[in-house]
């Protein structure tokens, strides 16, 4: 099952090589990693998807905790949450046809936010499931690249991850 656990380290140098080794150890794979500052600059927040029963769930959180960068492991699949990941996709002006271009940016509410002689850049928010949709949308003859930011996520209501 798929799980995404948000973390909450130490924004020092290495935390993130600490983190990623001992999944690299353990043979977890990451499927999706993003890692930024927090309101608070000494703080950094790490969103890692990864797969894995209850019990082995169960376990990289109990590893991951031993980590003196880890302040705190919550597993956001354990509580109501929202999650969105970011997609840019360059498409090749020459073969895209416009109208189904517009539809498919309409249809997932996102936007073209270049439009140069030879290529369009899309931009679209939304769950990775849905931009897994998205890609298979378009002709894959348009698509020349496609860069993805990994999720982010947070609970919602008053739940909150801090020291």
């Amino acid at each position: 099952m798929r799980h995404i656990l948000s973390l909450l380290v130490e924004n020092e140098a290495g935390a993130l090589s600490r983190i990623s080794g001992l999944f690299s150890a353990r043979a977890f794979n990451i499927e999706s990693l993003t890692v930024a500052p927090t309101e608070d600059e000494s703080l950094s927040r790490m969103t890692i998807v990864t797969t894995g029963s209850e019990q082995i769930i169960e376990q990289i959180t109990k590893q991951v905790n031993k980590l003196v960068d880890v302040i705190k492991v919550v597993d956001l699949n354990e509580r109501a949450y929202i999650e969105r990941e970011l997609l840019l996709i360059k498409l090749d002006a020459d073969k895209v046809e416009n109208k189904k271009l517009e539809s498919i940016v309409s249809e997932y509410k996102g936007s073209i936010i270049d439009e140069s002689e030879n290529t369009f850049m899309v931009e679209i928010i939304n769950t990775g499931e849905v931009l897994d949709n998205v890609i298979e949308n378009f002709d894959q003859s348009w698509i020349l690249e496609v860069v993805r930011s990994g999720v982010s996520g947070i609970a919602l209501g008053a739940s909150v991850i801090n020291k």
